[in-house]
């Protein structure tokens, strides 16, 4: 019976496959030949324009090329215009489907998987999808010529081989439960795209160059730098793929860009696109109101979802001298009043971030436990002896009452405290180390919507000594910056994720922190990091997976590189009223613009009028 028991428990944490599908922990939900996922209308009818605005903080593009680090590639290239080996599903965190790949199959020691391509897969010029055309892809992707966080996603990776004209196989250097699920999201694109006379440019030259993509979409008019548009192709191959059924039903998908969230809402208020999501609470108290949202023409809905919670916070760079000190960082993140700040610009609409895997079961808890000290315990001599002792840190909660001992006063004076061990007195009216030199500080914001928040935490910070100065510039200049980590302190968000893995060496990885164009903004450089991060991408299982990642999240948290934000538990969607429908089942894992996109149509009349203008 015992034996019995151990077999199940490893069938149900061991990874599984079935051909036409991966799953990286548990059970694989789809069967072979299935219908169509079950949050999807599989007979929704096609046409009709669905207009959107950039979900990021873009305010213009300069390029078609979204695998590079220069420039702004436009919204929506990867999602409409290019398709990978495997799909997840928007109601399964770890498990993929076969998209491009008609087979998967992982060998037996774990080292390699291999994909059998679907004969019926062609390109928007018409070429079959070969395994060649695969191995071409990764090759660019991981070279010096494309975005480097590709090198470090496909770290693992030591080798691509085509075994014939539809099969290509994935060489890994160690058993890694993840490596099938980043290799299958690998962004395939045509050889073809950028040959020109029969000479191929070389990677980071391909920029204006249409994308020769097998997806749904292809690029259609362009108002270069502001808006573009994507025409679904009636040859579209993976139409009738189950994996594809009732999905991208909209004959045009537009995106709009602004130069600013003002500008971008009264653009929705005159009908200038679709959808958008709030981020700002206020906003959506006080902005999302008027004639059209009492009409019912506008509608706003608080959308509930099964996310993770989004990490999102103001990012200290680290590899300047002045916030290298551990606690110089943590008497910064001392100055916030958040309670205040929720019931003043907020109302009371957020929860505060605690650490960076909010609300899920990665986030880490009071002490460690035995299966984190297991972990923890080979880097003693590595890690701050709070790390074993004390409870994992939170950020302060300040009250009003006096007594309580957590005003913000009290805080403050904690915050001295802590300065004047790392060697900072307020003299001579600021803040000065013992070269007298005044500390400084320069929060770098795109869109002035951070203003609100920064001009009280500055008073604050003032009354300690700092220097404070919040500096607004573009968008495009704002990522150049951050390309170069040319910046003090940046607010940022990271969308949570059901399975964190492999990506996080980006984040937090040592050799991400000297790589131009990286995600770890932060400048983290830590070989106890480093080894959390490597039991995390090797975790065999989901529950050695969360005891990994809370042992990297307790670590990260006693390092202070970060003073957390705020986070809803809803989305906050408005959408133009009698433009499309939606289907009745909502997937769990979800965010409102690719959910629009891949499932909604649109309504009769919609689809009348793009039908009369493209007459």
């Amino acid at each position: 019976m015992r034996c019995l028991l151990f077999l199940t428990l490893v069938w149900l944490c061991s990874p599984s496959w079935a051909g036409h599908a991966y799953a990286q922990f548990g059970d694989i939900k789809y069967p072979v030949r299935f219908r169509s996922f079950d949050y999807v209308n599989p007979v929704a009818p096609k046409g009709g324009e669905l207009v959107l605005v950039s979900p990021s903080r873009l305010s213009s593009f300069d390029k078609y090329n979204p695998y590079t680090l220069k420039g702004n590639a436009a919204p929506g290239l990867a999602s409409l215009v290019f398709e990978t080996l495997l799909t997840g599903t928007l109601d399964e965190p770890t498990t993929a489907y076969g998209l491009l790949a008609e087979d998967v199959s992982v060998a037996a020691d774990k080292r390699s998987v291999t994909f059998r391509l679907r004969a019926e897969a062609r390109f928007h010029n018409g070429d079959t999808v070969l395994a060649d055309d695969v191995k071409h892809s990764f090759d660019q992707l991981t070279s010096k010529l494309a975005a480097p966080q590709f090198r470090t996603l496909y770290s693992e990776v030591t080798g691509v081989k085509v075994l014939d004209a539809r099969t290509v196989r994935f060489d890994f250097s160690r058993v890694n439960p993840e490596l099938p699920l980043i290799v299958g999201n690998l962004p395939v694109f045509s050889r073809q795209w950028g040959v020109q006379d029969g000479v191929a440019k070389p990677f980071d030259k391909i920029i204006t160059d249409l994308p020769i993509g097998s997806g749904p979409y292809k690029v259609g008019r362009v108002v270069f730098g502001r808006d573009i548009s994507y025409d679904r192709d009636p040859n579209y191959w993976g139409r009738d793929v189950n994996v594809r059924r009732g999905q991208f039903n909209f004959d045009r998908v537009t995106y709009r860009l602004y130069k600013d969230n003002t500008a971008q809402l009264e653009g929705f208020k005159a009908g200038e696109f679709d959808l958008i999501q709030s981020f700002i609470a206020r906003e959506w108290a006080r902005a999302y109101t008027g004639k059209a949202f009492k009409s019912g023409q506008l509608i706003k809905r608080e959308l509930q979802h099964g996310n993770a919670g989004d990490f999102q916070g103001f990012l200290f760079n680290t590899r300047l001298p002045k916030f290298q000190d551990a606690r110089v960082r943590e008497a910064i993140g001392l100055a916030m009043d958040f309670e205040w700040m929720n019931r003043q610009l907020f109302y009371n609409a957020y929860r505060r971030v605690r650490g960076y895997f909010v609300a899920s079961d990665f986030e880490a808890t009071d002490l460690p436990d035995a299966e984190e000290l297991a972990l923890l315990t080979p880097l003693r001599n590595q890690l701050a002896p709070a790390v074993f002792d004390s409870p994992v840190p939170q950020p302060p909660q300040t009250q009003i009452d006096p007594a309580s001992g957590n005003t913000l006063r009290d805080h403050l004076r904690q915050a001295i405290a802590l300065l004047a061990q790392a060697g900072w007195v307020y003299k001579d009216g600021a803040l000065r180390n013992s070269q007298g030199e005044a500390f400084t500080i320069e929060f770098l914001d795109n869109s002035g919507s951070m203003g609100r928040v920064v001009t009280p935490y500055a008073k604050n910070l003032e009354k300690l000594g700092f220097v404070v100065n919040y500096k607004v510039i573009d968008f495009a200049i704002l990522q150049k910056r951050l390309d170069v980590f040319d910046f003090e302190v940046i607010s940022n968000r990271n969308v949570g994720s059901e399975s964190p893995g492999t990506e996080l060496m980006d984040r937090f990885g040592s050799k991400a922190a000297s790589t131009e164009g990286s995600g770890n903004f932060m400048g983290v450089r830590d070989p106890a990091i480093d080894a959390l991060l490597d039991k995390v991408v090797s975790a065999k299982s989901r529950p050695q997976l969360i005891t990994a990642v809370r042992a990297l999240d307790r670590v990260l948290r006693h390092g202070h590189y970060a003073v957390p934000h705020w986070y809803g538990g809803v989305h906050r969607v408005a959408w133009r009223q009698g433009r499309f429908e939606q289907p009745p089942v909502t997937p769990r894992y979800y965010q409102p613009e690719n959910w629009a996109v891949s499932t909604w149509w649109a309504t009769r009349d919609n689809r009348a009028t793009l039908a009369a203008e493209t007459k």
